[in-house]
């Protein structure tokens, strides 16, 4: 079976692209930030484990969510989902499901998510205005921040839909000062991954 003219051309759309993240450094870009990054993510968690291992994590979110009341689990995650979003938010839309509305607290949660990564944005705004961060940006860090504003949008998007923390990939495009309408636009994904997440979760609750 010969291919179709519209399989040849998804080839070539796809061989163009690949083409383009290969000339313009992409992949070397997003390697040389995995190998930064890589012993901070490790040392986090190796952290988290050893807690983990005296202390049941995910146990006591649980039972805090069952203990406060429904603002105050959401004025908690919140804060989690604006500061470093280190908190799965599994843990909450569980939470969610079992409440006596739980699309509606869903929503409440993805808006609340949301909201906490376009604040996160301006925080790294906010980080830019202190002259030694500015400088070492500027100076130390000026090729990386130029690819990094090419590629914000991957950025944003990784961020939204990818068990990753939301707000840091926020944070990182203050910094770089990736336009703000952008963020608005590519993090509205994140709205997205918790609508699928709440059909995987409400059906297995």
């Amino acid at each position: 079976m010969k291919n179709s003219p519209k399989s040849k051309s998804e080839k070539s759309r796809i061989k163009l692209l690949h083409q383009y993240y290969s000339y313009t450094g992409f992949y070397s870009f997003v390697w040389q930030a995995v190998k930064k990054a890589l012993p901070y993510i490790i040392a986090v968690v190796a952290l988290v484990y050893v807690i983990n291992h005296f202390f049941d994590i995910n146990k006591a979110l649980t039972e805090m969510t069952e203990i406060l009341p429904a603002w105050g689990v959401l004025s908690f995650f919140f804060v989690s989902e604006t500061l470093l979003g280190l908190i799965p938010p599994e843990i909450f839309i569980a939470w969610s499901g079992k409440m006596y509305s739980p699309w509606f607290f869903l929503s409440l949660l993805a808006v609340l998510s949301y909201s906490g990564g376009l604040l996160a944005y301006w925080m790294g705004r906010t980080i830019t205005k202190i002259p030694s961060v500015r400088h070492y940006l500027e100076v130390k860090m000026e090729k990386q921040l130029k690819n990094s504003r090419k590629w914000g949008g991957f950025l944003i998007v990784v961020g939204a839909l990818l068990p990753l923390p939301f707000s840091i990939s926020c944070i990182a495009a203050g910094i770089i000062k990736f336009p703000f309408r952008a963020v608005i636009l590519y993090g509205s994904l994140r709205l997205l991954r918790f609508v699928i997440y709440g059909l995987v979760i409400f059906h297995a609750l």
